[in-house]
């Protein structure tokens, strides 16, 4: 009698287990809450590295537009906070586009190499945020990404088919644009006008 007991009593814990293992493979397999969503303000940079060298603002350049942008997790950043002391890089971008997926591994090791001392934020156009997050996760985007719905800020930097890069200097000036994208040499030899990183 104790025995069987026992067992009806440890029956029900033992299959609540496998049922709710069996959901959690499940959700994983059907794509569920397991991935974690990207393009957020845990993306972006943190306070500019001791020993980073940033060159002066070029008065020469054109002021860059301001604008604010909201990321995917709905936060909002304002690249002028960023600018004020570091070089932005500005990445605009569809999930559709081939020409920006193939960029996308060389900005990843740009960001790999100057981290802080510099901030990339992506402007996703012509785009869903389902489409975004998927293409964020696909290619392993870490940087923060916002969705310009109403195409003001593409507008605004001249933008009518991605991929489109812009480095925006010290100060907010626009230094280099490259419709069409741009290689990893010459963005990286822009950037180390711009930024001395300390010797490691």
């Amino acid at each position: 009698m104790t025995s069987s007991r026992r067992h009806a009593r440890t029956a029900p814990v033992w299959l609540s287990r496998c049922v709710a293992t069996g959901l959690i493979v499940a959700l994983a397999s059907c794509g569920g809450e397991t991935r974690s969503p990207r393009g957020g303000a845990v993306y972006l940079p943190g306070q500019l590295p001791a020993g980073v060298v940033v060159a002066p603002e070029r008065t020469e350049a054109l002021a860059a537009p301001e604008f604010a942008l909201m990321l995917l997790d709905g936060s909002v950043v304002d690249p002028a906070d960023y600018w004020r002391d570091r070089p932005v890089v500005l990445v605009f971008f569809s999930s559709w586009c081939t020409l920006c997926a193939r960029l996308q591994g060389d900005l990843n090791a740009l960001l790999g190499r100057y981290r802080d001392a510099i901030a990339i934020l992506g402007v996703a156009g012509v785009d869903t945020a389902d489409d975004v997050q998927e293409y964020l996760q696909e290619h392993d985007v870490g940087y923060a990404v916002g969705l310009d719905d109403e195409g003001r800020i593409w507008n605004a930097y001249a933008v009518r088919e991605p991929p489109v890069v812009a480095v925006v200097g010290r100060g907010g000036r626009l230094i280099r644009g490259w419709p069409g994208g741009v290689d990893a040499a010459t963005l990286r030899a822009v950037l180390d006008e711009l930024v001395t990183l300390p010797a490691e």
